[in-house]
């Protein structure tokens, strides 16, 4: 670990005043991020971007909290809309992370992942943001199932919010990117003809179980039986899906999640349709990537505004 953050420390600083002039990260938080290393920080993370964060309550947004899209007690979304009338926008969808055991869609007094659905409305979106079951009381494929009933109530409840329901994009970061990438390769878990999706959106996720041996929580949500983990895995059927997507990675990632990122840009390039847009976020770390969102920092909403462009 420390060999791999002295790496990046000695790139950093053979690139000079250039990339800090070139980085819309101020230099100071790239370099607290670098000492924090490749590892799923949250609090020390949250610390950092929470004092660039807009608060409650925000202007020229409309907040409908916890909206029941099922009978679970984590079956609950908010929903973000401009105050104004406008044409039916496209509906982008947030799914959190939390590694499969925890998580939610927003803690209290947290800016965070309101920061998400500001930056959607104000980007030309409906924002929903959405939390999920967790394990180990719902194991597979809770999540996967959880995916397909919230897809169903954007498309059945958004165009009375404003949204267009032809034009869905799922977004999931961590275990929400591994959610989201288990719905779009498992069609069974699709409530809506051919997933209901424009396109889908995945940040720093898993996608082949079979790669790398299983952690805890892996173990509580996919169980302990390795010889299921294949058919569980997301990588072949997102090859096969025909639903267009974006993978993300951070550059300052846990190794393994860089390993899945590769392993998934290299595997998405036998689609008919030919590889994924991908695209590796440079200074971020794992938590970084998201809690920037709605910051001048625009490298990933820049991509993700790209790919959202190209589908439409």
């Amino acid at each position: 670990m420390r060999l791999a953050v002295s790496a990046l420390a000695a790139a950093l600083m053979l690139a000079g005043p250039a990339l800090a002039q070139e980085s819309p990260m101020p230099e100071d938080l790239a370099w607290k991020l670098l000492e924090l290393g490749r590892v799923v920080e949250m609090p020390k993370t949250a610390a950092l971007y929470a004092p660039l964060q807009q608060r409650e309550p925000y202007q020229g947004v409309r907040v409908e909290r916890d909206v029941k899209y099922g009978l679970a007690d984590r079956h609950l979304l908010d929903v973000f809309t401009p105050d104004t009338a406008s044409p039916p926008r496209p509906v982008l969808i947030y799914i959190h992370g939390g590694g499969l055991i925890a998580g939610d869609k927003r803690a209290p007094g947290s800016p965070f992942y309101d920061n998400v659905m500001l930056w959607a409305a104000k980007s030309g979106f409906v924002g929903v943001n959405a939390t999920y079951r967790l394990a180990p009381a719902f194991p597979w494929p809770a999540g996967a199932e959880d995916m397909g009933a919230i897809v169903q109530w954007v498309a059945e409840n958004i165009a009375l919010r404003g949204g267009d329901p032809k034009h869905i994009f799922l977004m999931g970061q961590s275990a929400g990117a591994l959610h989201v990438a288990s719905y779009v390769a498992h069609g069974e878990f699709h409530k809506v003809k051919g997933g209901g999706l424009a396109g889908a959106i995945m940040v720093s996720g898993i996608y082949d179980l079979t790669a790398s041996p299983a952690g805890d929580a892996e173990l509580a949500y996919y169980g302990s039986d390795p010889s299921r983990y294949a058919e569980r895995s997301s990588l072949q059927g997102l090859v096969a899906s025909p639903i267009p997507f974006l993978i993300t990675a951070a550059e300052l990632d846990p190794p393994r999640f860089v390993e899945q990122f590769e392993l998934m840009k290299q595997a998405s390039c036998k689609r008919p349709s030919g590889c994924a847009r991908s695209f590796m976020l440079p200074q971020h770390s794992h938590m970084s990537e998201v809690y920037a969102i709605n910051t001048p920092d625009t490298r990933l909403t820049d991509e993700i505004l790209e790919f959202v462009k190209s589908v439409k």
